[in-house]
């Protein structure tokens, strides 16, 4: 149900995480059974504790760091995984570019044979890229005693959830104010895509988690390139359904990656290790010189 009372006549944003029609329908088991067998082993890695003596989701939302929630924003939204789709949404809104791909894929239907099946896939994946966020949390080491890690698990649980419930709040609030008429002309509510930006905020997640497991990178490096793979496959979908623009994907894709990596960052408080450094492939700097200043970006390959 939508509350209008508070909101001038419009959906409240929160509501609309739980509207019907933003989740994806329920998958077929044979999608699942292959993640389990994938992932069943780093299960086994859920006792314990990270390489700082404490479990994860332990330090969640407390104490609140303040020069980490600036890092943590800065660092999203310089992450290539937020500025390339945006820019690519951009690139894509110039024109009839956005109808020409978007009518061109809908009618060719290359990788998916048909829009209905494009949209069954959508649906699909985005269930599979959410039963991996949700595994990979529960492998993550949280404690060593029944007690510490169910309590470590809801802490930290709660952070991932709520990220992605904003994700799906923003989204609706955006679909709204932009009124933008879907290609198959079904609704108002093409930009930005919902399946997309829950695609790439489970994805976020996921490889989130991942660089908490004690995993050799020969085995976490084809994980996260393969959720990466299947949050763009939502992507792909969405346009090959005839319900998005390229744009409208794009510009989800960034707003699911930017936002799920900017609160998980912030508020679970893990340790900001090497490899987290090295996630950081893109920095700036301000500084000055005699006759004014400027501003330096560093890119790291």
């Amino acid at each position: 149900m939508s509350s209008t009372s508070a909101w001038g006549g419009s959906p409240n944003p929160i509501d609309r995480v739980w509207e019907p029609g933003l989740w994806p329908r329920p998958f077929c088991f044979r999608c699942v059974i292959p993640l389990v067998v994938v992932l069943a082993p780093l299960f086994l890695a859920g006792c314990g504790t990270l390489e700082n003596g404490r479990g994860w989701g332990q330090d969640a939302a407390w104490p609140v760091d303040l020069e980490r929630i600036g890092r943590a924003g800065r660092d999203a939204l310089l992450s290539p995984a937020t500025w390339v789709p945006l820019a690519g949404a951009g690139v894509f809104a110039l024109g009839d570019l956005d109808e020409r791909v978007s009518d061109w894929a809908s009618e060719h239907h290359p990788l998916f044979g048909s829009q209905s099946g494009a949209a069954d896939a959508s649906n699909y994946l985005v269930g599979v890229l959410g039963a991996e966020a949700l595994g990979t949390a529960l492998a993550t080491p949280s404690g060593d005693t029944p007690g510490a890690w169910a309590l470590a698990k809801l802490k930290g649980g709660a952070v991932e959830a709520g990220a992605v419930a904003a994700t799906g709040a923003l989204a609706g609030w955006l679909r709204d104010g932009s009124n933008r008429m879907r290609p198959d002309g079904s609704d108002n509510e093409s930009f930005p895509s919902g399946h997309t930006s829950l695609a790439f905020a489970f994805a976020t997640l996921a490889n989130r988690n991942l660089d908490s497991l004690d995993l050799l990178e020969d085995f976490r490096t084809p994980l996260q390139v393969g959720n990466t793979v299947l949050a763009s496959g939502v992507a792909w979908a969405r346009v090959e359904a005839h319900k998005h623009h390229p744009s409208d994907v794009l510009f989800g894709a960034a707003l699911g990656h930017f936002l799920t990596a900017f609160i998980h960052d912030a508020f679970l408080n893990l340790p900001e290790d090497s490899r987290a450094s090295r996630d950081r492939r893109v920095d700036f700097t301000f500084f000055s010189t005699g006759h004014g200043g400027g501003l330096a970006l560093e890119f790291r390959f």
